[in-house]
């Protein structure tokens, strides 16, 4: 089932999704070689806590932590721990909000210092490929376009788009219908209407598409060891251009200052 959402919970969706974002920007000075994804982690936690809001992921079917840290070829999923950042990583930190009743869930991608150039080419090809979806994800369109949009611009530069991992509608739930593939054919699947509201969250390899899961049963990881990068918007379906609800020039305007 579909949960429609009013102006007013909309407005409530975005304050959540405004705290993501916030809390992704605090990480910012932190991301620095030597520092353990454990400490973000809880920086993270604290953040979220001091500014009214509680963890959308912590505890999230038995999830340990407030952020999902994933580093290199981990995809999504990585559990923070005693993991050192060194210069050249890639690191994924994926975060979640509940507060007001209604769930914030963005993603974005850091460099870890100076990283190879096709690590850099990955990560400007994802976030490129996420507002390819976006501008697919307006009122008459079906999920299948942004699928397909995601798609053909991250293949098209060379890289591979994970199946096995979808994007969702966000609400009350962290995870609500429809689900959000990064790939797919144009004019197929769930139309989309005002008053959805979904996230949409590409995940592009450096190399093959397939993926596996640690022994953690958590932590997806690109099957070669290929890099792989990750960022995600929540955004309410509008009937011009969607609206966003998360917000990355926070976070942008924290990294020009620690670059």
């Amino acid at each position: 089932m579909i949960y429609y959402k009013t102006e007013e919970e909309i407005h409530f969706l975005k304050l959540s999704n405004q705290l993501v974002s916030r809390t992704h920007a605090e990480l910012v000075s932190k991301i620095v070689p030597g520092t353990k994804t454990i400490e973000l982690d809880k920086l993270a936690e604290t953040f979220i806590r001091d500014n009214g809001g509680v963890p959308g992921f912590l505890n999230y079917h038995g999830y340990p932590n407030t952020l999902c840290i994933s580093v290199n070829d981990a995809v999504v999923h990585g559990i923070p721990g005693k993991y050192e950042l060194n210069e050249g990583d890639i690191i994924s930190i994926d975060c979640g909000v509940y507060m007001n009743g209604f769930h914030g869930d963005s993603a974005f991608t850091f460099a870890v210092g100076e990283i190879s150039e096709l690590k850099q080419k990955l990560l400007d090809t994802t976030k490129a490929s996420l507002y390819k979806g976006i501008e697919a994800a307006t009122s008459g369109n079906r999920v299948g376009d942004i699928g397909y949009a995601v798609q053909a611009y991250a293949e098209a530069a060379g890289f591979s788009v994970v199946r096995e991992l979808v994007g969702h509608g966000v609400g009350r739930n962290l995870h609500e219908k429809p689900e959000v593939p990064n790939y797919g054919r144009r004019g197929r699947g769930v139309k989309l209407a005002e008053g959805m509201t979904i996230a949409i969250e590409p995940m592009i390899n450096a190399g093959a598409k397939e993926v596996k899961q640690d022994k953690d049963g958590w932590t997806i990881r690109t099957q070669d060891g290929m890099p792989s990068a990750h960022f995600e918007h929540s955004i309410a379906i509008r009937k011009g251009e969607a609206e966003l609800l998360s917000d990355f020039n926070v976070i942008e305007e924290q990294l020009k200052k620690f670059r």
